[in-house]
């Protein structure tokens, strides 16, 4: 069974948000070792989302609550949020909606910018992590594979997730109504992800040219080199925050790594008090109006910052209210497609179980097996002997075969194992005589 805890934009406010994001990693683990009834959980968490995929061992029909209440636990001793809390913030979806979400997800269409580039790659990271972990399942691979598989078919054939949809985009957007010339404009970026590169891109589309990276975990001379810009080092941070026009801040850090301090310490260098008269003792001057850009979750940027003079701070939440409308008619059309693909993920679901396919194959072995049995008696096997042999034999035959099952179901290719099963030895899923045993044990006789 599976469903979905989520939490995004649409349904919890920034700061539960910003606490989730920190536990990302660690929650999907907590999950399934906190109960049996979750043999599977990948979790997804965006600047805009926290989504829990959870795959129950709990048959259709049953109540998932236990479970649910189970995983919220988890989630809520990892963040530090009271479980009722957070059980008030999440939305819970379930059954057949479960691939529809995800689906709609991966493709863009419940972000904050509709159609944005990013999430794709986001959701796809999501499940590697859970590999990484051992915290995947069939089921979800299988999902999760297919929810790939749709977020190309829609990209393709509707436009939307193409270049320049994203929120790195939509602030600059946002901030160019501060900017009025990006190429004059000063720019530090502190970050050296893959949302630093795409922010850095967006940047140079918009015509900027003075841009400097520091990063606040020592890779910012390889980012630098990689992309043909300055690194700024750590000792000269707070000096070059203070003269940058623009700030936009891109990290994992789970700490804030602009300040007010941190301004007013950059700032600081440049003055100089002379028998009572304040002077400037170096040729560049602090930026007398700064534009910071906090795109990290957990805040890469200390709220503070709006105490010093002439900063203006903009933030995810800030975004998010300024975001633009759909487009409706793409829209319309892909969430059609991913209408479809969610029913034909159900449908294969119901089709491509390899649960019947297994018992139907040790059914053929063992009716084989007891054929042969029967006949070592009929010859005067009395010992037992050759029916200990047999039904060792028989479990090694069905060693390889059970463990290729869950290799197959893992990467969502139930369908070439049940298929290679009935090639070899003619079983299909739910046959009651898959084979007759009697006419292949008077064929060996």
């Amino acid at each position: 069974m599976l469903i979905c805890l989520s939490a995004s934009h649409k349904n919890t406010d920034f700061d539960l948000l910003e606490k989730l994001s920190v536990i990302a990693d660690a929650s999907a683990q907590h999950m399934v070792g906190q109960t049996d009834s979750i043999r599977g959980a990948v979790v997804v968490a965006t600047c805009n989302r926290f989504e829990a995929y959870l795959d129950l061992d709990e048959p259709d029909g049953a109540s998932p609550i236990p479970a649910i209440t189970e995983a919220i636990s988890a989630v809520g001793d990892d963040a530090g949020v009271d479980p009722a809390e957070l059980r008030a913030s999440l939305d819970l979806v379930h059954g057949n909606a479960v691939a529809q979400h995800l689906f709609a997800v991966a493709s863009g269409l419940e972000s904050v910018v509709v159609g944005e580039g990013e999430i794709a790659g986001q959701v796809r990271r999501a499940l590697e992590r859970a590999r990484r972990t051992g915290t995947t399942s069939p089921e979800l691979e299988r999902l999760f594979q297919r929810a790939a598989q749709t977020s190309r078919a829609v990209k393709n054939s509707t436009g939307i997730g193409s270049e320049g949809r994203s929120l790195v985009r939509l602030a600059l957007e946002l901030a160019s109504s501060r900017v009025s010339d990006w190429s004059e404009t000063r720019v530090l970026l502190v970050g050296t992800g893959r949302y630093a590169a795409a922010s850095l891109a967006a940047l140079r589309d918009r015509g900027a040219t003075e841009v400097r990276v520091h990063s606040p975990s020592g890779r910012g001379e390889r980012f630098a080199a990689s992309h043909a810009m300055e690194s700024v080092h750590a000792r000269d941070f707070s000096r070059e925050a203070a003269l940058a026009d623009v700030i936009v801040t891109c990290t994992n850090s789970d700490t804030h790594v602009v300040d007010a301090a941190l301004l007013q310490a950059g700032r600081a260098q440049f003055d100089v008090v002379t028998d009572g008269h304040l002077q400037i003792v170096d040729d560049e001057r602090p930026a007398a109006r700064a534009l910071l850009i906090d795109l990290g979750l957990p805040r890469n940027i200390d709220p503070d910052v709006t105490g010093v003079e002439g900063i203006e701070l903009l933030d995810l939440e800030t975004i998010r209210i300024h975001a633009p409308l759909e487009e409706f008619n793409s829209t319309d059309v892909a969430r059609g497609m991913v209408h479809r693909a969610a029913r034909a993920f159900g449908a294969a679901g119901e089709e491509l179980d390899v649960a019947p396919a297994v018992v139907a194959l040790r059914k053929h072995i063992f009716d084989v097996l007891d054929g042969e049995i029967e006949r070592a008696r009929r010859r005067g096997d009395d010992d037992g002997s050759t029916e200990e042999a047999l039904r060792h034999m028989a479990g090694v035959l069905l060693h390889t075969p059970m463990v290729r099952s869950r290799e197959y179901a893992r990467q969502g290719e139930q369908r070439m194992w049940i298929d290679g099963l009935h090639a070899v030895f003619g079983v299909r899923p739910g046959d009651e005589e898959p084979a007759d045993s009697s006419s292949i044990t008077a064929e060996r006789a």
